[in-house]
C-alpha cells in the first residue's frame, strides 16, 4: 500500500529538521519496504510571505488528502507586527481545525544515557516513558459564552458526552499498545465539568476491560510528576489541564529537542510535529537538533500508517546514536560527541540501515 504524506517545514529551523526527516523517509523506502508518495507545502510566515495566507488553500487541501502530514515549524520576530490573523502560528491553529485534531499526543521518553540532562534525579528519570493524551478541541479554550470587559472578563469551560468520549477511547487504544494502565485526570472534587469527565471515562472503561483505569485530581498529578513520574503509562485530560501537564512532563526528559508530538482526528489521520518551536536564533546554522522530528515521524508510522515495525526501527535507531555518544549542542555533555543537524540525521540513517531486512 501506498502511503500519502504531506510535509510542511514552515520557518525557522523546520526546513532544515524536516529535510533529516525526509531523508529517514527516503532511507526507509530503500532498506524497509515504506511506500510513499510525497507532497509538500507552504505553512506560516513561509507562505505569508508567498501567497500572504498562513495556510493557503492548496496546503489545507494537500493536508486534508494526505494520509498523515510531518510538520516542522512556525514564527519569528519578523512577523511579530502583522495583523494577527496573518501570523504564522494562525496557519497551524488553522490546520488544527480544518483537519479536526482533537487528540493530542505527547510523548516524555527519557534515553538512560540522557538521565543526566534533566533536573530531576537521574533514578528518577531514567527509562521514563509516559504518554499524554490531550483533548485538543474543547474545553475552556473553546468554550462559549465567553466575554472581557473593563472589569471583569469570564471563560467557561465545556465538554459534551461525544467530546469525552472519543477522546478516552482513542487513550484506552494508546494504552492498549503499551502498559494497559489508564490514568484520567480531572478537578472533579471542585468541578461539575470534572464530574461529567470522571463519570464519562469510567463508562468508556466497561468497554476496555484489559486497561486498569485509575483517576486523579491535577493538583496532584502535577506534584506526582515530579516525584514519581515512572508511576504514569498513559494520561488522559482535558485541553487545559493538557497543556499544563505536558509541558511539566517536557522537562522532566531535559531538553525539549527530543521531543515529538501527534494531533490526531477520528480517522487517525494526523499531524506530527517536534514539541520545539522554529528557533529563528540558530536557523541555517546546522545546529538545530533533528531527533524529535525523526521520532515525530517515528509516530506517524505507527499511529496513522499502521507501520509499528517501522516505527520501532527508527526509535531504535535514535537510542542508537545516543548510545554512541553523539549530541546536538541543546544535549552537549562532557564526554559525548558534538554533532550538527545533518551529522546527527547521517548517525540515524546508518544505524537504521543496519536494522534492514
Amino acid at each position: 500500500m501506498t502511503h500519502q504524506l504531506l510535509l510542511l517545514p514552515g520557518d525557522g529551523i523546520g526546513p532544515e529538521i524536516i529535510h533529516e526527516a525526509e531523508r529517514v523517509i527516503q532511507t526507509l523506502t530503500r532498506t524497509h519496504g515504506l511506500s510513499v508518495e510525497l507532497e509538500r507545502g507552504l505553512i506560516g510566515g513561509a507562505a505569508y510571505e508567498a501567497e500572504g495566507d498562513p495556510l493557503p488553500e492548496r496546503t489545507l487541501a494537500l493536508a486534508k488528502a494526505a494520509d498523515a502530514v510531518l510538520f516542522g515549524a512556525v514564527g519569528g520576530p519578523q512577523w511579530d507586527t502583522i495583523a494577527r490573523d496573518k501570523r504564522p502560528e494562525r496557519g497551524l491553529l488553522r490546520i488544527r481545525a480544518g483537519l479536526d485534531l482533537f487528540a493530542n499526543l505527547r510523548p516524555a521518553t527519557l534515553a538512560p544515557e540522557l538521565a543526566e540532562a534533566s533536573s530531576l534525579r537521574p533514578e528518577l528519570v531514567a527509562g521514563l516513558d509516559i504518554m499524554i493524551v490531550r483533548e485538543l478541541t474543547g474545553g475552556i479554550y473553546f468554550g462559549q459564552p465567553r466575554e472581557q470587559a473593563a472589569d471583569r472578563a469570564y471563560n467557561t469551560m465545556v465538554y459534551s458526552r461525544a467530546e469525552v468520549e472519543r477522546i478516552a477511547r482513542r487513550a484506552f487504544e494508546i494504552a492498549r499498545l503499551r502498559g494497559r494502565r489508564l490514568c484520567s485526570v480531572d478537578k472533579a472534587n471542585v468541578l461539575e465539568v470534572s464530574e461529567f469527565w470522571r463519570e464519562t471515562v469510567t463508562a468508556v472503561s466497561a468497554d476496555y476491560p484489559d486497561v486498569e483505569l485509575s483517576h486523579m485530581y491535577v493538583d496532584n498529578a502535577a506534584m506526582q510528576l515530579v516525584r514519581a513520574p515512572k508511576q504514569f503509562d498513559v494520561i488522559v485530560t482535558g485541553n487545559l489541564f493538557g497543556d499544563v501537564l505536558s509541558d511539566i512532563a517536557a522537562m522532566l526528559t531535559g531538553s525539549i529537542g527530543m521531543l515529538p508530538s501527534a494531533s490526531l482526528n477520528e480517522q487517525s489521520r494526523g499531524l506530527y510535529e517536534p514539541v520545539h518551536g522554529s528557533a529563528p536564533d540558530i536557523a541555517g546554522q546546522d545546529k538545530a537538533n533533528p531527533l524529535a522530528t525523526i521520532l515525530s515521524l517515528a509516530m506517524l508510522l505507527r499511529y496513522s500508517l499502521g507501520e509499528t515495525t517501522m516505527a520501532e526501527a527508527v526509535e531504535a535507531a535514535v537510542g542508537q546514536v545516543l548510545a554512541d555518544g553523539l549530541r546536538t549542542a541543546d544535549l552537549h555533555q562532557p564526554g559525548t560527541t558534538p554533532v550538527g543537524t545533518a551529522a546527527m540525521g547521517d548517525a540515524v540513517i546508518r544505524a537504521l540501515e543496519k536494522t534492514a531486512h
